[in-house]
């Protein structure tokens, strides 16, 4: 969660879902095939399987995937189904009812996992969970996870802790580094097999000796700049090539000023070309490395929350 004062975008400011079917069109024209939608939350956004079914009118679009909270997923599972979602992943950095409301101040912990039911009885399979492991904090329900994902037929991805947005108390000490987790799970549940084919994606995926897989994203103490190919559309139409970037495109104001798909598609094609982003890979060589931001210039500009860029 961002922090207790915070400054939302404006209304007037957020695409239309014609606009972001209309940007991700020209996205997939210049080869995206894999679309994610995430936040904050998406499922607060009114009507977001309209989004959904818009998007998936776009044939080049292989794959739409979601990311939510999880809160309001069981009431919109069946209709995002429906919609043409392919795949969902639900962030759940704990089991334990108690320690989600002093993290993410919510009491609706038994909402999350009614929302992964209703998920799996509408038909979506390889559910995936992502787990931010914080020293201190969850770091002893490692193998609690684990179980929980053997037991469900979900797979974990635990996230090593990241000092972007509004993680303004982060320090390395509170990162619990992939060979820590690896030791911890092997310890408990045998030797772990590396699987290959990591390719762009962020998560490198183990195997258990009983076959459970799970995943960690390492960017923390193992960045992967070079292999992303990634990039963020916010809700407002501001287009980040790098998780940690400071400043991104605005699409938004190039598309309400009238400006053609031809001229839309030179625009992104042009910039991507010239991307030279290796935001994680110079944060960990950065010296007495803490918070990316502070409280006062995450409230001077809202775009560099995580909640509204896609973290």
């Amino acid at each position: 969660m961002p922090e207790d004062e915070y400054v939302w975008l404006p209304r007037q400011s957020i695409l239309s879902y014609e606009e972001m079917a209309r940007v991700a069109g020209v996205f997939a024209s210049l080869g995206v095939r894999k679309i994610r939608l995430t936040g904050g939350e998406p499922l607060l956004r009114h009507d977001l399987p309209v989004l959904v079914r818009l998007l998936r009118e776009n044939r080049a679009i292989e794959d739409l995937a979601l990311t939510t909270n999880g809160l309001l997923l069981a009431r919109q599972a069946g209709a995002l189904r429906e919609a043409g979602l392919d795949r969902i992943t639900v962030s759940l950095d704990t089991l334990r009812p108690q320690r989600l409301e002093e993290f993410a101040r919510s009491r609706n912990h038994g909402d999350i996992l009614a929302g992964l039911d209703a998920a799996q009885a509408a038909g979506f399979e390889g559910i995936k969970i992502n787990t931010v492991v914080i020293r201190g904090f969850n770091d002893d329900e490692l193998e609690d996870l684990v179980e929980f994902g053997r037991e469900r037929r979900l797979e974990i991805r635990f996230i090593e802790y990241m000092d972007v947005g509004g993680a303004t108390r982060w320090q390395m000490a509170d990162v619990v580094p992939q060979a820590e987790i690896l030791e911890r799970l092997q310890q408990r549940f045998g030797p772990a097999k590396a699987l290959p084919g990591r390719g762009q994606a962020p998560a490198q995926r183990f195997q258990l000796p009983d076959g459970t897989g799970f995943g960690i994203i390492a960017s923390t103490t193992q960045p992967f700049c070079r292999d992303c190919d990634r990039s963020r559309l916010t809700a407002d139409g501001t287009w980040f090539l790098c998780l940690y970037s400071a400043a991104g495109v605005d699409l938004r104001q190039v598309m309400r000023n009238g400006a053609s798909d031809a001229e839309l598609t030179a625009l992104i094609r042009d910039t991507w070309a010239l991307r030279a982003d290796r935001g994680a890979e110079l944060r960990a060589t950065t010296p007495d490395r803490h918070a990316l931001y502070q409280i006062q210039s995450l409230r001077a500009d809202p775009r560099r929350e995580m909640h509204t860029r896609g973290g």
